[in-house]
């Protein structure tokens, strides 16, 4: 049976999250409809990957103007909803889309990760039908919760999806010889004093790097400090990954960066007051990413990135291949979700039960 299925976009990681399921739903004949909101270089990834969509509504730049923003994103969307007549209607967090779908009287499927997200969870959980999380996710959200054996971004980065190019390294400058660190910095100015949540002096973490023979490339939240600007590298976002499985390490402060590296094989050092199910199980399970929070986090991270690029390399693809075998691909959970919403026995049914293989 075909259905009409609406995908709601509102972030760039949604991008990457959806961007198999979409093409695997219309290749099995499925009528796919994308909706979007601007935010950050969403809309350039969904123009880079070929995908058709909508754009709904614009950037907020404050918590007002986002409630602006997502009433009118919603208002937008519950009209072209119902115009279509959905099946169901999908996506990460899902306040849109649950709310949209109950008005309906249609489907809905949401995905998510994010323990400490409340605002989200509040608005969105009560009126999903089902709600998509990882195994290590911290939190029991009651009967409409599926919970499976992987992490988000195992939906784009598994190996059945995704395979590197190295070619990459032209587009920033670096040859294939070379040893490199990739830096993620957070804007820490909506919660928090600069530098209150991550690291105390980023130019003490690339100074580090710098003498551990690292050449290093910076990626940063907002404006990067002045004397920091020229460690910042240009290549198209869709490539970001690419740089991602070749780094020697990646020393971030914002946790999907991390989680990317780890599942790819890339040792990922995490500095950030908020742990999560999914980097704590990456830690704990599988030692391909380190998080730190506390006072001392930032000394105890320069001395964890040092050990790691004196580790060999067979270290991290020895502990992936664990990980991979422990872990599903993503993207044909999330298909299969959606093709058995609408059949409550079936969606109950649990990853390894659906389809051993993948357990």
């Amino acid at each position: 049976m075909t259905m009409r299925v609406v995908v709601t976009i509102q972030h760039p990681g949604h991008v990457h999250f959806f961007r198999h399921p979409i093409a695997e739903l219309r290749a099995r004949g499925h009528e796919v409809h994308v909706f979007a909101r601007e935010s950050d270089v969403a809309i350039a990834l969904l123009e880079a990957y070929d995908i058709d969509h909508e754009v709904l509504a614009g950037e907020s730049d404050s918590l007002l103007s986002l409630a602006a923003v997502q009433a009118t994103y919603e208002m937008r969307l519950l009209a072209r909803a119902r115009r279509i007549k959905p099946d169901v209607i999908t996506a990460i967090g899902g306040v849109a889309a649950a709310h949209v779908a109950s008005v309906l009287g249609t489907k809905s499927v949401v995905f998510y990760d994010t323990e400490h997200a409340t605002l989200i969870t509040k608005l969105a959980y009560p009126f999903a039908d089902v709600i998509c999380t990882p195994s290590c996710y911290r939190g029991e959200i009651g009967p409409a919760q599926r919970t499976y054996p992987g992490y988000h971004e195992l939906a784009y980065l598994h190996p059945d999806r995704f395979e590197p190019d190295p070619t990459v390294l032209e587009d920033v400058g670096l040859e294939p010889d070379d040893r490199f660190a990739l830096v993620r910095l957070s804007s820490w100015e909506a919660s928090h004093d600069v530098g209150h949540g991550g690291f105390d002096d980023p130019r003490e973490v690339i100074d580090r790097l710098e003498a551990a023979g690292c050449s290093v490339l910076l990626t940063v939240e907002g404006e990067p400090p002045a004397d920091l600007a020229s460690y910042q590298f240009r290549t198209s976002p869709e490539r970001m990954h690419d740089l991602l499985a070749v780094a020697d390490v990646v020393v971030s402060e914002g946790a999907t960066t991390a989680a990317e590296a780890a599942v790819l094989g890339t040792p990922a050092i995490y500095v950030n007051p908020a742990s999560l199910g999914y980097t704590a199980e990456l830690e704990a399970e599988y030692g391909l990413l380190f998080g730190f929070n506390g006072s001392d986090r930032h000394t105890r991270a320069l001395e964890k990135t040092s050990a790691v690029l004196e580790a060999p390399a067979e270290t991290w693809t020895r502990r992936r291949k664990r990980l991979l075998e422990d872990r599903i691909d993503v993207t044909a959970f999330v298909v299969r979700q959606l093709e058995t919403v609408t059949e409550p026995q079936a969606s109950n049914r649990s990853p390894s039960a659906t389809n051993p293989s993948e357990s």
